[in-house]
């Protein structure tokens, strides 16, 4: 058996009916690459060899009310894949709007605590003959954003006619009697672990504070505006959906001298800008957005999900998109910085103390609390393969990941760049935001704005210019 980390539990503990905490990815297919033909037999009869060789599909949870610590994964002895393969025929006159209105009734339902924690939906039909849709739907508990690329990683190939992979060992078995005695003996040790994460919270708490004062924090938590995806969410979800060329995000990124991660979010800045500016919504103070970072490779820490998190300002009160992007880097810089001398394991450390009890409970004072914006928005950027990939046989023409919406922050963006194009899906509670396609469709608007303005210094430019 395998024990969940404290971090990987956390989105157990913090789902409820209304807060499905998955993370999914939408991939658009061109199936005239299959071998022989693209048929739903093939497709079933291939994916079923991959399962061997990915551990997290035949794994389910394991717990007992004697068990102190956190639940563990076992193999799921009865595993079938019938149960998590699903096929939904799409009409022929089906478009972008149609899928995504199939996937966001997907991504809003629960996965079954009973199975493995993954479901897979095929989309047949639609306007192209040649495409399928396929939705992979994860629990956050197995996977966070890198964790969700690598998983994909093992499904594709580099060619379409790939040799199956070969099985890999599960996580074993586990009875009542091993839970509760492991469980027993990490709960133990619970105050060893407690007397060094104490001082390091201090400790960073007393440098917080310092940064602050000097002007070299992060945005705080709780100081985000008010905005119309900011409030009570509901059990439902909608997504949307587009793609950009890295070629064109990449020379922004020359030509203003930042990173790829500034102009990504620039570029959500600028287009909520837009979404807000068109209700009359627009905040006079910086958006926030929380950011998973990932310290895959930094952390010694056991579990699956290896992330910390970042506060930063998106800047969309900021009219000029060069002044704005600018101001943007200059804060993600000063947010880096201030991540990184908080430490890769401070947040893993915390929640290995909490449990479904702790956390309930904050859920339910948050709204409570005066101004319970902790956040406006999630915003993630996932680095992702380079080459042209396969999956089950079809050439990958597209993929957009969905992370979860989470606390009472009703949108959550994320991108993922694939073989020269940037990926951007975006999911929302429909009660908070009922139409994502204009979010959508205003990346390319955004990039070529930052593509067409003038990217000179503001202390190169004559006053009198302005």
């Amino acid at each position: 058996m395998e024990r969940l980390s404290g971090l990987d539990a956390f989105f157990l503990y913090m789902e409820t009916p209304t807060q499905p905490l998955n993370v999914c990815c939408v991939l658009e297919l061109d199936t005239s690459t299959v071998p022989g033909g693209f048929t739903y037999a093939r497709y079933r009869a291939a994916l079923a060899r991959h399962v061997k060789a990915v551990p997290e599909f035949r794994m389910k949870l394991a717990d007992t009310q004697l068990n102190l610590d956190h639940p563990v994964w076992v193999d799921d002895e009865s595993f079938q894949l019938r149960r998590h393969l699903h096929r939904i025929g799409v009409p022929a006159h089906g478009n972008r709007r149609d899928l995504g209105e199939i996937c966001g009734y997907i991504a809003g339902l629960p996965l079954d605590r009973d199975r493995p924690l993954w479901e897979m939906w095929v989309l047949e039909g639609g306007a192209r003959s040649d495409a399928v849709t396929v939705m992979l739907k994860v629990h956050h508990a197995i996977v966070d954003g890198v964790g969700g690329a690598n998983l994909l990683a093992q499904l594709c190939s580099l060619e379409p006619e790939a040799p199956a992979p070969q099985p890999v060992r599960g996580a074993g078995g586990g009875n009542t009697l091993q839970i509760a005695a492991s469980g027993l003996m990490r709960f133990a040790l619970r105050p060893l672990r407690l007397a060094t994460v104490v001082p390091a919270t201090v400790a960073t708490v007393a440098q917080t504070l310092l940064r602050a004062r000097e002007g070299r924090a992060m945005a705080a938590p709780f100081t985000a505006p008010p905005t119309p995806f900011n409030g009570s969410v509901g059990r439902d979800r909608n997504i949307a959906y587009t793609q950009l060329d890295m070629r064109d995000v990449k020379r922004v990124k020359e030509r203003f001298g930042v990173t790829v991660n500034d102009v990504v979010v620039a570029l959500c800045a600028g287009v909520l800008r837009r979404f807000l500016l068109e209700r009359g919504e627009l905040p006079d103070t910086p958006l926030v957005a929380a950011v998973p970072v990932s310290v895959h490779g930094k952390s010694d820490r056991p579990g699956r999900n290896h992330t910390t998190w970042m506060f930063c300002r998106l800047e969309s009160q900021i009219s000029d998109p060069a002044e704005r992007i600018r101001t943007i880097a200059m804060g993600n810089t000063v947010a880096k910085d201030h991540t990184t001398a908080m430490g890769p394991t401070l947040l893993h450390d915390w929640t290995q103390f909490g449990g479904p009890t702790m956390f309930g409970t904050a859920m339910r004072i948050l709204p409570r609390i005066p101004h319970g914006r902790v956040f406006n928005l999630i915003l993630s950027n996932v680095p992702g393969p380079q080459d042209q990939l396969y999956f089950m046989g079809c050439r990958v023409d597209s993929m957009y990941p969905l992370g979860p919406v989470l606390g009472f922050a009703g949108l959550n963006i994320t991108v993922m760049s694939l073989n020269g194009e940037l990926g951007i899906g975006i999911i929302a509670c429909p009660g908070l935001v009922p139409d994502l396609w204009g979010i959508a469709d205003g990346f390319p608007d955004e990039l070529k704005e930052l593509l067409e303005c003038d990217a000179g210094k503001p202390e190169d430019t004559d006053p009198a210019d302005s």
